[in-house]
């Protein structure tokens, strides 16, 4: 993890590897963005001129790499673009500053130590660079070769240090955001880690292991549900799951407590650590990413540890819903009937619906202890994909005020969001001849029929949201501002948010 520190040392005099400033895409050309006057003094106020005759516009993800300035101990200059110059008096926003920090953090991999001096106008923007480089030096490179020629093969490890400077390192709220941000970005490229592990390695009972030698370290509390207390508890949409695969599935409950809390959470998480869709076979081209299908349970998970590091006055569950989803003689077939921890029955039409038959059961089990409020998140359904793309995720809710209150703290942590329906009219088609519910309806709408299908396992009263991370999961692409190519940790940042707003008494 790259080392993050404060500083109030002038940017000439600073012995690094590079020099990080911002640049912004001004209405005549690129604008240096302040943080950086050392800097451009060096270049006699000529900085954005010459930046302009490289090709430099400042547009969001640009990076232009020149000669440091005479007299300066870092040998080069690394200007990244901000985006658009805000508006008179009014500063770059937190998510502008993450992304410049990431595209730079990425830019210079290899190096030992590089300065940041970019637009910190108070602590919650140093907080957003700390997060943003944090995220962005991330790299898994767990499986690479560790011989002498690993270099080579490898490429370069990631940024060693990052120092922000105009910080405050004797100023609280200085200290606070740094140590915020160490502490949610580690939890969050903890979950990257996660998602991008191979399924070979990373089976139910691995992830329980993971899961409670960190509770072990940070105060949580842990119980572990295995197929023999999973039988005698009745959760048949887990075991239904997991029924095909020699490994066998896993219920985690993580309890975080606070001695001052006056609010609790449950975030629920479909922990499918392979799916291969049953008996339902994915078709070809569609397995090869399938490793990440336990994405929403490592956000739950980093989000409750987060929690704990940062002490927050709120009490806070997480559920872990684990199995793999496998073809075999013993596996569930389309047609069979579940009987739900609930004690619904489900007819499972299909046993590539199966996300939602290990949440069913994960959410009635938290339902059980009366928190507040639930959140579930899940890389449930490919038509919220096809309805949202690749960055944004889905939120459906039972209350519209708490649907907004999510939606409002995943933009302000910058992981774009979409409030979406729960149309009534679609509930019919899960209706079943045989049992009480279907685990499937209507092909079009599919991802609002999943929602509607988990709202039936939710304890009457209590406030929910469903989090369909499908989409930004798991990054096929290439990496952009400080998201990876690989496992994201989308929604983490999301629920540590929503766990501090309850906290403050904030969440509405």
């Amino acid at each position: 993890m790259t080392a993050l520190t404060l500083s109030t040392a002038a940017a000439p005099g600073l012995r690094a590897d590079a020099i990080v400033i911002g640049v912004a895409k001004g209405a005549e050309g690129p604008v240096v963005a302040p943080g950086a006057e050392a800097v451009d003094k060096a270049y006699d106020g000529r900085l954005a001129g010459v930046l302009e005759t490289l090709g430099a516009s400042g547009a969001e993800g640009e990076v232009t790499k020149l000669p440091a300035p005479s007299g300066f101990k870092a040998p080069v200059v690394v200007a990244v673009g901000l985006g658009a110059e805000p508006e008179q008096d009014a500063g770059f926003d937190a998510e502008a500053l993450r992304r410049a920090a990431g595209v730079a953090a990425r830019a210079l991999t290899g190096s030992k130590k590089a300065a940041f001096a970019l637009p910190l106008a108070e602590a919650a923007d140093a907080g957003a660079v700390g997060e943003g480089v944090l995220l962005g030096a991330y790299s898994f490179d767990a499986y690479k070769s560790t011989g002498k020629d690993a270099k080579a093969k490898n490429g370069k490890a990631p940024l060693a240090e990052a120092a922000l400077l105009g910080g405050k390192p004797r100023d609280k709220a200085y200290k606070a955001a740094i140590e915020r941000a160490a502490a949610v970005s580690e939890e969050l490229n903890r979950a990257r880690d996660l998602i991008n592990t191979p399924p070979n390695d990373l089976n139910p009972e691995a992830f329980a292991a993971v899961a409670q030698a960190a509770a072990k370290e940070h105060g949580i509390k842990v119980q572990v549900l295995d197929e023999k207390a999973l039988t005698k508890g009745g959760y048949g949409g887990i075991l239904g799951v997991g029924a095909g695969s020699a490994a066998g599935p896993r219920l985690v409950k993580l309890s975080y407590t606070s001695s001052k809390a006056t609010k609790s959470l449950a975030f629920v998480g479909k922990g499918i650590t392979y799916d291969s869709g049953g008996i339902s076979l994915k078709p070809a081209g569609h397995n090869e990413t399938m490793k990440c299908d336990m994405a929403g349970a490592a956000a739950v998970f980093a989000a409750v540890v987060a929690a704990a590091r940062l002490g927050l006055e709120v009490n806070v569950t997480g559920w872990l819903a684990l199995a793999e989803n496998m073809p075999s003689g013993s596996a569930t077939r389309p047609g069979d009937v579940l009987r739900m921890y609930s004690g619904k029955t489900v007819e499972v039409l299909n046993t590539d619906a199966e996300g939602r038959l290990v949440l069913a059961d994960a959410l009635w089990a938290a339902s059980q202890e009366k928190p507040d409020a639930i959140i579930d998140v899940a890389t449930l359904t490919g038509a919220m994909m096809l309805a949202l793309g690749n960055r944004t995720y889905g939120i459906m809710a039972n209350d519209d005020a708490f649907r907004a209150a999510v939606h409002e703290a995943s933009e302000e942590v910058g992981e774009p969001a979409w409030p979406m329906p729960l149309p009534e009219h679609l509930r019919k088609g899960m209706d079943s001849a045989t049992a009480d519910i279907a685990n499937m309806g209507e092909r079009m709408g599919g991802g609002l029929v999943a929602g509607l299908f988990l709202r039936e396992f939710v304890g009457e009263g209590i406030a929910w949201a469903h989090l369909d991370i499908a989409g930004p999961a798991f990054n096929e692409g290439g990496p952009f501002g400080y998201t990876p190519k690989g496992g994201t940790g989308t929604a983490v940042r999301t629920l540590v948010r929503v766990a501090e707003l309850a906290a403050s008494g904030d969440l509405g």
